[in-house]
């Protein structure tokens, strides 16, 4: 399957320069491995060199990067080269993928009080509970569970193998044992909202879990009970964010990052990869919490440095005040 350069303009927009309308494109690729019937792109100033070394029949750039692209070959100018790719790549998926099958595969076990949109997508060996609802246009691709009274917004996408609402990890201690405290509450996820593979988001204790509208969660996220997520967050595969929990909108969290709970953030807070979160964060920008790799010999020593930090503290203030005093 391929698609004429000119299709791609047409749809999308951006400025064709130093090509044909007529061109087909094969595929979309990155810079260093693309061919002559390849489309890439560049978001990056910093990879000029595999721009200019790119074999690609065209390359989307940002108007900056115009003359430098100009001299290798074609190119498409936009004002957002990152942006415009994702929107080529939803086109490629249009224009040549099998269409979804629409309805509830025969597989699939769908309680008959739960509601599930005619437009709705319900995939192989998925599981939809007593009271559950699916939005218009939603795909749950397969081996999903959506449990008892749990609402799924529209166009959201849910891949194979997550949980949504199951019992958030409540227990109260007696006498050296567990009481289970019943989870009473259940997950409300908004509209446009992709959650990756065997993501796990639990239901509220007394309350519901909110995801809101527009967030992006990536594989193998731990979401706890009561947690609020805020519009258009997005986190990275292996997130676990802890019960009651709350994240502003716009928030972006790095993989493998920890946020404990009972915590919150401001909108537009963005924490690196492997980053604790042990406090809220109330103002907005990047957040980093972590200590840098080493080789072991020398990071042993950085550590055991580090545990004296307080006694010399305690060292430094006497010395302080000693000389106030003197």
């Amino acid at each position: 399957m391929s698609l004429l350069l000119g299709h791609i303009v047409d749809a999308l927009g951006g400025s064709l320069e130093g090509g044909g309308y007529d061109t087909p494109i094969s595929r979309i690729a990155p810079l260093e491995v693309a061919g002559p019937g390849d489309l890439s792109f560049l978001s990056n100033p910093r990879y000029q060199q595999q721009l200019a070394a790119s074999r690609a029949a065209c390359v989307i750039v940002a108007p900056a990067m115009r003359d430098v692209a100009l001299a290798r070959g074609a190119c498409i100018v936009a004002d957002n080269p990152y942006v415009y790719f994702a929107r080529a790549t939803q086109l490629w998926r249009e224009r040549n993928a099998p269409a979804v099958s629409v309805g509830v595969h025969a597989s699939a076990v769908v309680d008959a009080t739960a509601q599930v949109h005619p437009s709705a997508t319900i995939g192989p060996l998925c599981v939809v509970e007593r009271g559950a609802h699916i939005g218009a246009g939603t795909v749950l691709k397969s081996r999903i569970t959506v449990g008892e009274d749990c609402h799924v917004g529209a166009r959201c996408i849910v891949h194979s193998g997550v949980v949504i609402g199951a019992d958030g990890f409540g227990f109260a201690p007696e006498n050296g044992q567990w009481v289970k405290i019943e989870q009473l509450g259940a997950v409300r996820i908004g509209d446009d909202v992709e959650i990756g593979a065997n993501t796990c988001i639990d239901r509220g204790a007394l309350q519901d879990t909110v995801i809101e509208d527009g967030v992006k969660l990536d594989n193998l996220i731990q979401i706890g009970h009561n947690v609020r997520i805020g519009k258009h967050s997005a986190m990275a595969g292996c997130v676990g964010v802890a019960g009651s929990a709350t994240i502003g909108a716009h928030c972006t969290v790095g993989g493998g990052a920890i946020v404990l709970g009972h915590l919150e953030m401001a909108d537009h807070v963005h924490i690196s990869a492997a980053t604790v979160v042990t406090r809220s964060l109330t103002k907005p920008g990047q957040y980093t919490g972590m200590f840098p790799i080493d080789d072991n010999a020398r990071w042993e020593k950085n550590a055991a440095t580090l545990k004296q930090l307080h006694s010399l503290r305690e060292r430094i203030k006497a010395l302080e005040q000693a000389l106030k005093a003197a």
